[in-house]
C-alpha cells in the first residue's frame, strides 16, 4: 500500500517531537543522533538537503509523502551544521559519536597493561572528543585558536594523569 501524498504542510523547521517534555526531547535527540546516519552517502544527503530547500519554498515534486520529507529533515539535522549549514565531517557529528566512542573505550578497556597503549588511547580518546565538540561548536562565535589548544592539552593531559595515576594505585 502507497504512502499518502503529504495533505498539508509540515513545519520542518520544527522537531516532528514535542520539544517541551523530557520524552520528547529524549526521542528527537535519538532520531538526529541515530549510528546508521554515519553511514548514509553524501549523494543522499545532498538530495536530502535539495528536498528540504524545496519543500520550504513549496517547489518539491507533487508526490513527495510526509515521510520523505521527515526523513529528510532527520538526514539534515543529523549531518549538517546548524550554524554554518556545511556538511559535517563524518567522524564529528553527534551520530558517529556512540560508534567511534565504543571502539575507543573498548581498546581503552583492552590494552591498558603498559603505560604506551594507556597514553595513546587516551590522546586517541581526547581528540575524538575534541573532534566531536569542535566540529559541533557554535559557528557564530569565532574560534581562538589559542583557547583550543590550551583546553585540549588541557583535556589531554588530565585523562593522562588519572589514567596512569589510576594504573599505579590498583597495580599496588
Amino acid at each position: 500500500m502507497m504512502e499518502q501524498v503529504i495533505p498539508s504542510r509540515i513545519d520542518v523547521s520544527q522537531s516532528p517531537y514535542d520539544l517541551t517534555t523530557f520524552w520528547g526531547r529524549v526521542k528527537h535527540y535519538a532520531w538526529v543522533t541515530d549510528p546508521r546516519l554515519t553511514i548514509v552517502s553524501t549523494k543522499e544527503l545532498e538530495a536530502s538537503k535539495d528536498l528540504l530547500e524545496k519543500y520550504r519554498k513549496g517547489q518539491e515534486n507533487p508526490d513527495v509523502t510526509t515521510a520523505q520529507v521527515r526523513r529528510a529533515q532527520q538526514l539534515y539535522l543529523s549531518a549538517y551544521h546548524p550554524d554554518s549549514g556545511e556538511l559535517q565531517n563524518v567522524c564529528g557529528r553527534m551520530s558517529f559519536q556512540m560508534p567511534g566512542g565504543m571502539v575507543l573505550i573498548g581498546a581503552m578497556i583492552t590494552f591498558y597493561k603498559s603505560n604506551t597503549a594507556i597514553i595513546f588511547w587516551q590522546w586517541a580518546n581526547q581528540s575524538f572528543n575534541a573532534l566531536v565538540n569542535y566540529t559541533n561548536s557554535n559557528a557564530t562565535t569565532e574560534v581562538n585558536t589559542k583557547r583550543l589548544a590550551t583546553a585540549y592539552v588541557s583535556a589531554t593531559s588530565s585523562a593522562l594523569v588519572v589514567a596512569l595515576g589510576l594504573k599505579k594505585y590498583l597495580s599496588t
